[in-house]
């Protein structure tokens, strides 16, 4: 998924994170839509514990007797959580409990506007790691060396985390990228089909694989489990004859557009990457990069980068070394601007690997989930931190961290094996450490050069 290095090197202690979905606590700093007791659109407080976004909208949009695609949230939040946030619909509050396992409503009221993408501040969160490979109080100590440097350093790598391609299965991306070109029968076949060689098991798992030998959609209804509501909205589409183009607009434009946005992280996961392997600085602006204006509040105000050229490069490293500016890096589109220079370069290596040109995010196929680009800031500035003993192999921390940014990003920091090097970049040629963060495996790792080549 592109996470190559660290942006930290003393060493971390492994655990397990996200045992329950109580161990992984997540409340959104919202941003509440005007009340107004005439308003069109009724605004929910949601606290969900085990749900999975899309499958949670659409449940409750069957609560209501609304469509599917009804809901709107401000941002996605991790599935293996107790998770709370706002969503809001057009129609009036519901009358009745929504009766749904392990979801309260807490609070409900008519609005002005209803919710869009971004319109929150960022998230808080309470997180226990378990089954730590050392003491508590040990853990403590190495937590708070790592947190130290990374502030010095400015912040944390701000790679998008696991749960954007697929907790489960990440694939996300994988469709993304058939979307991106266009070839949308390829895109649900992924979908149904495709599993990493490395993903957890799956309920669904046999289905898939004999899905792939059968290719009978209507057969595959009868195996694939109920609860793989999406792979079933597309075998249905099929199997009534319908092409793939057609099932696949059948599932909600939000999933659609999340194919589209994970296929930009691992764009962005792997540019990064790429950066720091090349030893262009991350807390610090070169010609060609962009940078994003931040408010005394510390919020981005907007994410059109600002162009960094020879002559505003005093001027705008100014304004990162004082804060009101973050380095950003493209969240690749059809209008993202080739600024030339190092990044630029690093940029064009990429797209040029990955078989892509930015023209190609108008989706001519499906220009419901076009996508302009973005600019996205290559560091997290660090929070402050609670990290505490929790019990006899555990430890608890809290934090919060701005819109955008990832609980699962900065744990990695905490929780990775020791190693040597700051800078890491994935290689085959070196076993992979395993975390026990959601399943999912650490990029192995090699020394990369020094500047006069040690």
């Amino acid at each position: 998924m592109g996470l190559g290095f660290y942006g930290s090197q003393a060493p971390g202690v492994a655990g397990r994170v996200k045992s329950t979905p109580e161990a992984f606590r997540v409340t959104e700093i919202s941003s509440y839509p005007l009340p107004d007791p005439e308003g069109p659109f009724t605004v929910l407080r949601v606290v969900s514990h085990d749900w999975e976004q899309h499958e949670l909208g659409a449940a409750i949009a069957r609560r209501l007797g609304l469509s599917s695609q009804s809901l709107e949230w401000a941002g996605t939040k991790d599935r293996r959580a107790v998770a709370e946030r706002l969503v809001s619909y057009r129609g009036p509050p519901p009358t009745e409990p929504l009766d749904l396992p392990r979801v309260d409503i807490v609070e409900a009221y008519r609005a002005r506007d209803g919710l869009v993408l971004g319109h929150h501040y960022g998230n808080s969160f309470d997180i226990r790691v378990e089954e730590l490979a050392r003491p508590p109080t040990e853990t403590v100590l190495a937590y708070r060396a790592i947190e130290g440097e990374l502030r010095v350093a400015g912040g944390f790598p701000n790679f998008f985390g696991p749960q954007r391609f697929g907790e489960v299965r990440p694939i996300t991306h994988e469709v993304g990228r058939w979307v991106v070109r266009g070839d949308l029968a390829r895109a649900v076949d992924v979908y149904l089909v495709d599993r990493p060689p490395d993903g957890k098991p799956g309920l669904g798992d046999e289905a898939r694989r004999a899905y792939a030998e059968h290719r009978d959609p209507a057969r595959a209804l009868r195996e694939f489990p109920p609860e793989y509501r999406f792979e079933r909205t597309l075998l249905e589409h099929l199997a009534r004859g319908h092409s793939p183009d057609r099932a696949f607009r059948a599932l909600s434009r939000d999933l659609r557009l999340l194919f589209v946005h994970a296929f930009q992280a691992y764009l962005f996961n792997l540019w990064l990457t790429r950066r720091a392997a090349a030893g262009i600085p991350l807390n610090t602006p070169v010609a060609g990069d962009a940078i994003l204006r931040v408010g005394r509040d510390g919020t981005v105000r907007s994410r059109e980068g600002i162009p960094v050229a020879e002559d505003n490069l005093d001027e705008c490293s100014s304004l990162v070394g004082r804060s009101r500016g973050l380095v950003a890096g493209p969240l690749v589109g059809y209008e993202t601007p080739r600024m030339g220079g190092p990044p630029d370069d690093l940029l064009g290596q990429v797209l040029a690997e990955q078989g892509v040109d930015p023209g190609m995010f108008r989706m001519r196929a499906a220009p419901e989930v076009a996508s302009r680009g973005a600019w996205r800031p290559i560091l997290v500035p660090l929070p402050p931190i609670g990290i505490s003993t929790d019990g006899e192999d555990s430890v608890r921390l809290r934090f919060a961290l701005p819109r955008g940014a990832y609980a699962t990003v900065l744990l990695r920091e905490f929780l990775k094996p020791p190693l040597e090097e700051s800078l890491l970049i994935p290689s085959s040629r070196v076993a992979a450490a395993e975390l026990l963060l959601n399943g999912i495996a650490v990029p192995p790792a090699v020394r990369l050069p020094a500047p006069d080549g040690r």
